[in-house]
């Protein structure tokens, strides 16, 4: 093509034709090929203009109707151009490419960023009266943006709406817009809104956030505040992020009161603050130095579950450094969010800081800073700050000792891990979960399950209840080991202590049970000689026997423990996983759920939390494992759930064969 030097903005065609719209051309078989082989020919064919020709000369399809679809298939924008110009060269004045796919070519080199060329077809386009469709001039619009050529795609959004009549599409639009209040260029930005909510289709919930972004960014919030009004409920439908960027106008503006208030508001109306609210709000304190208000808000995003981003931790760092108030608990708290953030050399930044500011940080401090070093398996790191603890005439507490002690079990040094034990104890600080936990681990990874055991029988001696995490180790590895009857039995000592099992729990007991079936079955003669016979074990033995599948089992027989030990709830959330997995509730779950919300007087509410949609069959096979829940009570007793089957079943059209069958359905003949 040849290189034109008019600008975009005087691209005026002779007549004003409407933009020819992508229509459902289908694509036949033939077309498939020829597109193939064209592509192959421009790309490797030394005499490729020769080869087109042949090859059209071999069918009926004629370059105008089959250009487009190759120059949606190239990547290569030297390909869609070879192929334009030997297009536009022929001698058949019947043939000449429309603006269809003069349109398609538009879009290959707009990905490309191959701008110069898109300038010339423009401008051909032009002078042969052909439009480009909206999509492909939306398509260069969002180019020309992203590459930082924004006054060009100004230019372009202004010929779509003036000379071509029609806009460019939500996505251009909005991708222009928040480049022009990038640039702060506000009062074009405003023309071009103005123009956007005029045409329907052109502009969305964002673009009003954009908007209004842009004027609290001036401190117009007022008038940000209007503009949401005036579209609300037009496509308009504020959420967190408009308010977001009106408080932070508002801070920007230094107006305290209305930042809180329309803090205040958000809430009460229901919006749920976002990290970035929280960010804001605490940035613009902190430079108010109104650093009790700080506090308040840390705690409240705690209490919410989220986490502080380093971006906060910066905000108050810089703010307290800048007015010399940085107090040692403070420096701590946001060296330990930086290390949970993985944001090591930040937390040594600070720490080092601290000091230099002659803080001391006090052994909450330096315990922040080793817990740091231990999580990366910086050990003599860690080692050489606790030297710099004792130099600063701070003695290591329980939580030192207990961090690096799991610091040395992760890196599996468990040797430097019972060293450092034996003069922790003999220090007379008392090891705490943590540490009976981490010396737990790593009995276990070195294979030592024996001691593993005398450790947690120490810790529960010393009067320490185990949590979650030191029940899942004990009942993963015994899974792993293959003794699943022991991790059974800690995971209802587990259940009797009250402790809550988690996701990785349920996983290392469901993966367990169904990779060691044979191996539970044989156990069963030797159980009561090692350990005491265990309810899980006992269910998902008779549920293998009766022909359940074994993953189903598994779960049934968790659930069934789960509902023994009055943890409904935690029963259902594991049958809507299961759900979630392919395993739908069956009888058994129906059974195990509603014996379980009987035991724990709730037996009013089962219609509301569980579903009952089981034929015949399926409730003689409920009420069978009902009463075998039923003789886990104390004698004299008989659970609620009993109760409700048989008026169930009375209710049922009496037709119920097998009465004695209590396998599942799909395995009876």
């Amino acid at each position: 093509m040849s290189k034109m030097n008019t600008l975009l903005s005087r691209i005026k065609p002779l007549h004003h034709p409407q933009p020819i719209s992508p229509s459902p051309i289908p694509f036949p078989p033939h077309f498939k090929i020829l597109v193939k082989d064209i592509i192959q020919i421009l790309s490797t064919h030394p005499h490729w203009q020769n080869s087109l020709e042949t090859r059209f000369s071999d069918c009926e399809t004629p370059v105008s109707g089959i250009a487009h679809f190759v120059f949606d298939r190239v990547r290569d924008p030297e390909l869609g151009l070879k192929l334009y110009e030997w297009a536009s060269k022929r001698s058949d004045v019947n043939d000449l490419l429309d603006g269809f796919s003069c349109s398609s070519l538009l879009k290959l080199l707009a990905r490309c960023r191959v701008f110069v060329e898109v300038e010339n077809l423009l401008e051909t386009m032009k002078c042969k009266a052909l439009a480009p469709t909206r999509e492909a001039l939306s398509f260069v619009i969002s180019a020309y943006v992203d590459s930082g050529l924004v006054n060009r795609a100004l230019e372009l959004y202004h010929i779509a709406n003036d000379i071509h009549n029609y806009p460019p599409d939500v996505i251009a639009c909005n991708a222009l817009l928040n480049a022009l209040i990038q640039q702060k260029k506000v009062e074009i930005a405003r023309k071009v809104y103005e123009e956007m909510v005029k045409r329907d289709g052109c502009w969305d919930n964002y673009s009003v956030c954009i908007m209004v972004r842009g004027l609290c960014k001036e401190r117009n919030v007022e008038e940000g505040r209007k503009l949401i009004n005036d579209r609300w409920g037009k496509g308009c439908i504020p959420d967190i992020v408009f308010y977001n960027a009106l408080v932070d106008g508002y801070w920007k503006r230094g107006d305290v009161e209305r930042a809180n208030s329309l803090f205040k508001e958000l809430k009460m109306k229901g919006f749920l603050p976002t990290t970035e609210t929280y960010g804001i709000m605490i940035n613009g304190f902190c430079k108010n130095r109104s650093f009790k208000a700080v506090d308040r808000l840390l705690v409240e995003m705690k209490e919410r579950g989220l986490d502080v981003n380093v971006q906060v931790y910066n905000s108050i760092v810089d703010a307290q450094i800048k007015h010399g108030s940085l107090d040692a608990f403070v420096s701590a708290t946001l060296v330990d969010g930086f290390i949970r953030h993985g944001k090591l050399d930040e937390a040594k930044k600070l720490f080092e800081l601290t000091i230099a500011k002659g803080v001391d940080p006090g052994v909450v401090g330096y315990n922040a800073m080793i817990k740091g070093y231990c999580k990366f398996g910086m050990m003599n790191d860690a080692l050489t700050c606790v030297q710099r603890m004792k130099d600063g005439d701070h003695s290591p507490d329980e939580f030192t000792y207990s961090t690096i002690i799991d610091g040395y079990v992760k890196q599996n040094d468990l040797r430097s891990a019972l060293k450092l034990f034996g003069q922790m104890v003999k220090q007379k600080y008392m090891p705490n979960v943590v540490t009976y936990t981490s010396l737990i681990n790593g009995f276990f990874r070195t294979g030592d399950s024996s001691r593993a055991e005398k450790t947690f029988e120490a810790m529960r001696s010393s009067g320490l209840k185990p949590n979650v995490v030191t029940y899942t180790i004990l009942i993963g590895c015994f899974c792993k080991e293959g003794k699943i009857s022991k991790a059974s039995s800690f995971f209802e000592l587990m259940l009797l202590n009250r402790c809550i099992p988690n996701d990785v729990t349920f996983n290392y007991l469901i993966n367990g049970l169904t990779n060691n079936v044979a191996t539970a079955i044989s156990n069963k003669a030797n159980e009561s000689l090692e350990i005491k016979a265990s309810l899980m074990m006992d269910f998902f033995r008779t549920m293998i026997s009766d022909g359940w599948e074994q993953r189903a089992a598994a779960y049934n027989s968790v659930l069934i423990c789960l509902c023994h030990h009055k943890m409904v709830n935690v029963a259902m959330q594991l049958r809507d996983k299961m759900t979630s997995k392919g395993i739908f509730p069956d009888p058994v779950s129906f059974a195990a759920l509603l014996y379980g919300l009987c035991l724990e007087g709730r037996s009013n509410e089962w219609k509301n939390s569980i579903s009952c949609k089981l034929n015949e069959r399926e409730h003689q096979i409920a009420v069978n494992y009902s009463e075998k829940l039923n003789q886990l009570l104390p004698q004299g007793l008989t659970s609620e759930a009993l109760k409700i089957f048989h008026t169930l079943l009375e209710g049922v059209k009496p037709h119920i064969q097998e009465n004695n069958f209590i396998g599942p359905a799909s395995n009876r003949s």
